[in-house]
């Protein structure tokens, strides 16, 4: 005879599932066969072969969604990117198999094997405590590279490097470029997005032509902000180009950002020069206080601010 369950034991209690686990990805990418990050129906973008790779990696039942330091719009590159993606413990311990290394390094390397050349992601690693993609960075830079030089004009870096057939004068660009430094309202530069603000902290903004290196020759912006609204990078670029041509004085910029109002004099310049290089973070300690201070101060700035432009890049 089979032994019977006595009814009045207790249960035996089953081992709980492990909690969830927060990954980090540092990943890059060619923006150029991308409609920009966000997922679009119908349209390959960055999050959705990202978040279709990872559910095959994984074999959940349906794509993980990855939350992304800043979302850029279609043909921006990347090469400093940082995503987060929440998975459930246990599920991240059996996808190991029967391999004996760590199982951060085993997805890693899946990932590798099936995404597409044009997006590679270069880390993964398990979020500290309080990391928030998004909310918990202090700050994104980004570069914008210009070629306003035939002989320098190189076929190989077309999707990478805009063509500019006049020659553009860097210093009244970087002179013009200065006033747009600190905590503004950019209405003028961005494009309007119900329910966000414009109001933005410029930490830098400079023109220069390097001498050497890779960018030898070529006109180059750096943009670092704590955050950008809607085409705010390339609508800056744009203005600065005025003045390189000489069609705008050098004030021209700071006219526009004063008039906090957007104007037909704005010119958004091809994504194609855009590169998101660094997304900047605190101390681990300091991570979680970081995303609550930033979640607080877009809900303010929001009801302060309606209606204005969403968290995008340039």
């Amino acid at each position: 005879m089979s032994e019977r369950l006595d009814p009045t034991e207790p249960p035996v209690e089953q081992p709980a599932e492990p909690a969830a686990v927060r990954l980090r990805l540092d990943l890059a990418y060619d923006g150029t066969g991308f409609a920009g990050w966000a997922i679009q129906p119908d349209l390959r973008t960055v999050q959705g072969v990202l978040e279709a790779a990872l559910g095959t990696v994984l074999r959940t039942d349906g794509p993980p969604r990855v939350t992304v330091a800043g979302r850029t719009d279609s043909g921006v590159h990347a090469r400093g990117q940082v995503a987060h993606v929440d998975i459930p413990g246990g599920l991240i311990e059996r996808s190991r198999g029967r391999s004996r290394r760590p199982v951060d390094e085993v997805l890693l390397t899946r990932l590798g094997g099936i995404l597409p050349p044009d997006l590679v992601v270069h880390a993964l690693t398990r979020a500290p405590d309080g990391f928030d993609a998004r909310f918990s960075a202090l700050s994104r830079r980004y570069t914008y590279r210009i070629c306003d030089d035939s002989a320098r004009r190189d076929p190989l870096s077309r999707a990478h490097v805009l063509w500019h057939r006049r020659a553009l004068d860097v210093d009244a660009m970087a002179a013009a470029a200065k006033p747009l430094v600190g905590r503004h309202d950019f209405a003028s530069y961005c494009k309007p997005r119900p329910g966000a603000t414009t109001i933005r902290t410029l930490e830098a903004f400079s023109w220069s032509r390097p001498v050497d290196g890779p960018d030898a020759g070529l006109v180059v912006a750096t943009v670092r902000a704590d955050a950008f609204c809607h085409s705010m990078v390339r609508s800056l670029v744009g203005a600065s180009l005025a003045v390189g041509e000489g069609r705008q004085a050098s004030g021209w910029p700071a006219e526009l950002l004063a008039a906090r109002r957007r104007g037909v004099g704005v010119h958004v310049v091809a994504a194609h020069g855009l590169m998101l290089d660094e997304v900047s973070y605190p101390a681990d300690d300091e991570l979680a206080a970081r995303a609550v201070l930033t979640r607080a101060r877009r809900a303010a700035e929001d009801l302060q601010h309606p209606p204005a432009a969403g968290d995008c890049c340039g």
